[in-house]
């Protein structure tokens, strides 16, 4: 059974940071693609970002240069790193691990576990 938990998310002021983790039991994250989605009330949830079993990422526009993913093979663990964050970046983040083998990262469909999901709140 593959579990994702995720950790640190809170509330920051604007142009803040904060560092979210994923810890995934069960079969090894390196193994597989995980990423990042967010969704913000009355929002769908949107692709953030992913990190494939090469370590190529993929970032969404909105992200791009603010947000950086990784992964610690290790601890079996993948962090994103937000900078610079804004109040429109304020939604409750999951962590997501994506069916083996996939290509298509942007979409909820080729995601086969989700995490709990973390709150993260920016203020003005």
């Amino acid at each position: 059974q593959v579990q994702l938990v995720e950790s640190g998310g809170g509330l920051v002021q604007a142009g803040g940071s904060l560092r979210l983790s994923c810890a995934a039991s069960g079969r090894t994250s390196s193994s597989y693609a995980m990423g990042w989605f967010r969704q913000a009330p009355g929002k769908e949830r949107e692709f953030v970002a992913a990190i494939r079993r090469n370590d190529g990422t993929q970032y969404a526009d909105s992200v791009k240069g603010r947000f950086t993913i990784s992964r610690d093979n290790a601890k079996n663990t993948v962090y994103l790193q937000m900078n610079s964050l804004k109040p429109e970046d304020t939604a409750v983040y999951y962590c997501a691990r994506y069916s083996f083998g996939t290509s298509i990262l942007i979409v909820t469909t080729t995601v086969a576990y989700w995490g709990q999901g973390t709150q993260v709140t920016v203020s003005s």
